[in-house]
């Protein structure tokens, strides 16, 4: 069985395969199944993980349990307190976070008791020193981070800032070109954090096969081209 045909139910209280119910059970909630071949659900008890076969992977249960990515899994021991298991169940690191995202590119987003975001490592290592008011999941090697003043940048695995250049908003890198907002609004920038173009736009989207969609003041729906 292939854990790309298992599907959920439009009511997300069950699994089908082929198009017909799985583990002959009804959860009160699932989520979908991941490339290693378990999914989240919950039942009267709490949530945990089950393989594609319905056993469960381990015996806990939690508040929340989420899917597994880079062969970690983000969990809620209660609303405020999570951490990360690994695919056999067990806890990965001893340090407990208020919030904490999923693994991309093997590195992690977590928020602790004071309310600074950072990344953490595999093993729930701080990747670098410094914290931020909030930060994303890295893209490509760089992810975007907003400092306590509310201002962005995008970061290196290592911490180390890309180009040193600050915006009021800020997206991801797609094919070479990152969405960004200065005072006048809304354009793209290159890796170097250079504009590129004079123009500004009320909203924009990143570019795919060199075109953009955009809005601009008069709330006019524009195609723009690198």
């Amino acid at each position: 069985m292939n854990w790309k045909e298992i599907k959920v139910s439009d009511c997300e209280t069950y699994f089908t395969y082929k198009g017909k119910k799985l583990f002959n059970k009804t959860f009160k909630k699932v989520m979908k199944f991941h490339p290693e071949g378990f999914a989240p659900v919950c039942d009267e008890k709490g949530w945990y993980h089950i393989d594609m076969n319905g056993n469960e992977l381990y015996s806990e249960k939690y508040y929340k349990t989420y899917g597994f990515y880079c062969n970690r899994a983000a969990i809620l021991e209660t609303e405020n307190k999570g951490f990360h298991i690994d695919i056999t169940g067990k806890r990965v690191y001893q340090q407990n976070y208020v919030w904490l995202g999923n693994y991309q590119e093997d590195l992690c987003t977590v928020k602790d008791e004071n309310n600074n975001y950072f990344h953490i490592d595999l093993w729930g290592n701080k990747v670098y020193k410094k914290m931020y008011k909030y930060v994303g999941d890295f893209k490509d090697g760089i992810a975007c981070v907003m400092f306590f003043d509310n201002t962005f940048t995008h970061i290196l695995p290592n911490g180390e800032y890309l180009h040193n250049k600050r915006f009021k908003d800020l997206g991801v890198f797609h094919k070479g070109y990152a969405i960004a907002k200065d005072e006048k609004g809304w354009f793209h920038i290159d890796k170097k954090g250079n504009e590129s173009y004079k123009e500004r736009y009320a909203l924009i989207e990143p570019f795919y096969n060199d075109v953009a969609f955009a809005e601009n003041f008069d709330s006019d729906k524009i195609w723009i081209k690198l």
